[in-house]
Parts: structure tokens; sequence; C-alpha cells
């Protein structure tokens, strides 16, 4: 805050090269003042101020955006974003589904190296410049249903999309017991829900071979959902080869292949035409599907991933397997929409031409779209994800980061943008005496603030502490900069070097402009 004489008003610049001449201060001063900034020069309001985030003027570049040569993208004055993750709240992930899977997210970004070494505050005097804080914790639990348990450390969970499946598939399949075993009466539905169940287990473990070679592959896996028409295993990176990428898609249609073979096998032990026979029946026709059905060469299934692997290989180029299994995925879902009402209809699947009803035409028609809008929207977005992974790389902590000016607690905030301005910074970090920072200023509250209010406000009542996870290195990029700040949301973070000297400030509004801006470029 601003010294002031005893009538309440800012002291004249007589007054004040009067005191610094003499040592001493002016009569009439109170006994006891407020605190004084460490400079010399009192603050002031005169001129326009450089608010971190533009506020009231746009800030002069200093020397290091000059030597850097780069362009900074600068942050809207109000407003900031509280979640520092742009578009997709999550980091991409390589989600491995089952049965009709949804969309699935791999491609390989290439990897970029990050620069613009030099310092980016200005060192308060004496000081230090700050301690390297500890890694950031691991986000929270996934989310996403009921959990069910942890396999090889890994959360599974139930959608409540599940329920409904499993309500359709109990009903449906009970009125086929009808036909086969009318004895069973309403018992028939009991038996029918312990199908769906058991159905969904055999699905359960063709995600878990995924998992499974994922780990082994040293890639982490977020969790598995079982949902709507399958389930989905999320693996948070890429595969680093095209042979791993083959080995990784095949496992799980592989393990269904196994499942159905087992059940055809616990069939030759049973009586035909008994609950158990047709049980493993069911179980030995429905794995067999699930295995068929995911080995179609397009994305978003695993044998679009095992075409994708294969394209790679050839061109040495990820994206353009990728754009290769997307499009074959696009191709088989209009073959879907067409082809399968009318293999229904014409009798090729086994059933009789002359027993398809009206209702049974309308059901195969609904079954087919639903089957083909997966499979398409699948291949779109796997489309999506392989340009976002491209251009992932250009998100660098160290490029996007605001110059900061350090002040101490108590400074005015009308000093500290004058410094700010001084120095082309557009951040401020409170330390303390010894330089190592306490917390971050929030862009938000100055703007909050008038301007002939600001050499009365401290610093430290608009600044955010610091916490572990709002620390970031400045070497972290693409992926790994998202997964740090999404496991802390924030609308600021300090910036430190491996060393622990300060680099700068990060803006999540910044991160999110330049996710745009990156994602609005052709690949």
């Amino acid at each position: 805050m601003d010294e002031s004489g005893g009538s309440g008003q800012p002291r004249s610049g007589t007054d004040e090269a009067d005191e610094r001449r003499t040592g001493q201060p002016r009569p009439g001063d109170p006994a006891t003042t407020t605190a004084r900034p460490p400079s010399d020069q009192q603050p002031h309001d005169a001129g326009p101020q450089a608010e971190p985030g533009g506020a009231t003027g746009p800030a002069r570049p200093g020397p290091a955006d000059d030597q850097a040569g780069e362009e900074r993208t600068p942050a809207p004055p109000t407003g900031t974003s509280h979640h520092p993750a742009p578009a997709p709240a999550d980091p991409p992930t390589d989600s491995h589904a089952t049965e009709q899977p949804p969309a699935t997210r791999r491609t390989e970004a290439p990897r970029t190296e990050a620069h613009r070494s030099e310092a980016h505050t200005t060192p308060p005097p004496g000081g230090k410049q700050g301690r390297k804080g500890p890694a950031p914790k691991r986000p929270k639990e996934p989310g996403g249903g009921l959990l069910m348990g942890r396999p090889f450390g890994v959360p599974v969970y139930v959608a409540p999309s599940w329920f409904l499946v499993a309500a359709l598939i109990t009903w449906v399949f009970g009125g086929q017991l009808d036909r086969v075993l009318p004895e069973l009466g309403m018992a028939r539905y009991l038996v029918s829900l312990f199908f769906a169940v058991a159905f969904y287990a055999s699905v359960l473990v063709h995600e878990l071979a995924h998992t499974v070679a994922a780990l082994r592959f040293k890639l982490p896996v977020r969790r598995i959902q079982l949902q709507f028409f399958g389930g989905v295993s999320e693996i948070e990176k890429e595969t680093e080869t095209p042979g791993r990428e083959f080995v990784l898609a095949f496992v799980g249609p592989l393990l269904s292949l196994v499942l159905g073979g087992l059940f055809y096998l616990a069939v030759q032990t049973v009586e035909p035409g008994t609950v158990p026979g047709v049980l493993l029946g069911g179980l030995m026709i429905s794995n067999l599907i699930v295995a068929a059905f995911n080995l179609l060469p397009g994305l978003p299934l695993d044998g679009g991933r095992m075409l994708r692997a294969v394209v790679w290989k050839i061109t040495g180029k990820p994206m353009s397997g990728t754009i290769a299994a997307a499009w074959v995925g696009r191709a088989l879902a209009i073959s879907v929409l067409i082809g399968l009402p009318l293999l229904t209809h014409s009798g090729g699947l086994g059933t009789d031409a002359q027993d398809i009803g009206g209702m049974d035409t309308v059901m195969d028609a609904l079954l087919a779209a639903i089957l083909a809008a997966i499979i398409w929207t699948g291949a779109g977005n796997s489309l999506r994800v392989a340009r976002l992974r491209e251009h992932l790389p250009e998100l660098r902590a160290r490029a996007l980061t605001r110059r900061a000016v350090p002040v101490e607690t108590h400074t005015p905030l009308s000093e500290a943008l004058r410094r700010a301005n001084e120095a082309g910074a557009r951040a401020l970090v409170v330390v303390d005496a010894d330089g190592d920072p306490l917390s971050l200023v929030r862009e938000a509250a100055i703007v909050g603030v008038p301007e002939h209010r600001r050499p009365w406000v401290a610093v430290s009542g608009l600044a955010q502490d610091l916490t572990d996870g709002m620390r970031v290195s400045a070497e972290l990029a693409g992926e790994d900069l998202l997964e740090v700040l999404r496991a802390t949301p924030a609308t600021e973070y300090l910036v430190v070097e491996d060393s622990g000297e300060i680099y700068g400030v990060l803006s999540a509004a910044d991160v999110e402009k330049a996710f745009v801006k990156a994602m609005a470029r052709p690949s």
C-alpha cells in the first residue's frame, strides 16, 4: 500500500524528494505507516499499467521474448477457465472396445523439443529463485459407474447403461427359452439374467486381455468400463511400434475365440435341450460373434486397429494407418446399415424369410442403424483424436509460460503492476523475504480491483496459495502437460526449471487458446 500523510492523501513528489535527501520523514507524518514497497519509488497510477492478461494495456515485450522470437498467446483479461485442460476434459486415451464398441482414440503423436531455456523472472535482490516442488499427485479415480473391482490394479466400472442392456437381454433370451424350455415358466427370466451376467463376464475377459497386454508393454490403463453394447479399456499412452499395436488389438478377439472354444467343449459334456446346454450354447455363439465382429477391418474395432498397424508398418506413418482404417470403418458402417436388414430378410442368417414379420423387420433395421452409427462415429472420432495427438506436442509449457515478476506480500497492486510493466512481464508471483514463491496473483482478481483502489490493495489479498500440483515443470509438453493440469485444476500455475528456479506463470486460458489454435490448423 502507499503511504499517505495525515490527511490521508498521497504525498507529493517534493515531499518524497525531501525525505530521500534527508533520510527523515516529513513533519506531520504519522509515527506508524503502512508497509512500503521494496523500491524507492512510491507506487502510482500514472500511465497505463501492464497487468497480467492485459487488463489496462498491452505489456512491452521483455528480453526473453525478443530472444526467443516466438509468438506469445495473449490471454483474455477476464474469466479464465477453472479447468486447465482444453476441449477434452481428459487427455486422449486408447480405448479398446468389445462387442459394438464406442469411439476409440488411437494414433501416434510426434515428439518435439522444448526450447526457450532463458529465465522468465526478474529475481528479487539477494533472493533465491524458488524451490522445486514435489511431483504432482495422480488424479483421482476416473469413475464411470459402479466400481466392481481392480484386477491387475485397474478399476472396472459398470456403467448405468449396462443395466438397460441386461434387462433387454433378459427379455429377449427369456422369450427364446420359452420356445425351447416351456416347462421353466417364469423362471426362464432368472436363467436369462444369469446368461446376461455371464455374457458380460466374457466381455470383461476380452477387455482384460487388452489390459494385460498394455501393462506388459508398460502402457498405463486408466479404467475398464462395461457399458451399452460392450466394454471399453482406456489405455492412456500410444504404442511405440506397429507390432505392439497389432498384438494389443489382436489379443481381445483371440480371447473371445478361446472362450467360444471352451464353451463348445463344455456343451459336449451336457444333455442337449437342458438349461446348462442352452446356456453354454448361447455363450459359445455370443463369444464367437464378439470375436468375429471385432475382427472386422475398420476403426474403431480391434480389426481396424490391426489394419492400422499393418498400414503403419508398410508406410512408416501411424497417421496414414489411422486414415486408412477409419475410412474402411466408415465403409463398414454403410455396409452394416444396408446389408444387415437385407441379409436377415433374405434368410441369410438361418431364419426362414417367411417367418419374418413387420415388427422383426423394424427391429432389424433399428439394430443395423445403431451398429452403423456406433461404427461411423467411432471411425470419425479416431480421425479427430489422431489429429489431436498430432498437434499435442505443440503445447509446451516453456513456450506458453508468461514472464513473471516476484513481489513481496505487502507490495501494493499498483506498484506490482508498474514493475511488471517495466520488465515486460504479464504475471506476478508473491515471494517471501528469501525469494521463495508463496502464491500466484490471480488475473481475474486484478481485473476486479478498480484502478483508483490499487495503491491501497496489497498483492497478497489477490493471490492463490501454491499447492504441490500447481508447480509445473518447464519441460512438460503434450499429453504429459495436460495430465498434470487435469490433476490439479487452477487458473494459473507456477512453472519451474528442473533446478527449482522460477521460470514464469502458466495460464490455463493460454493453454486452451493454444490448443484450439493448433486444432484449427490442418494436419
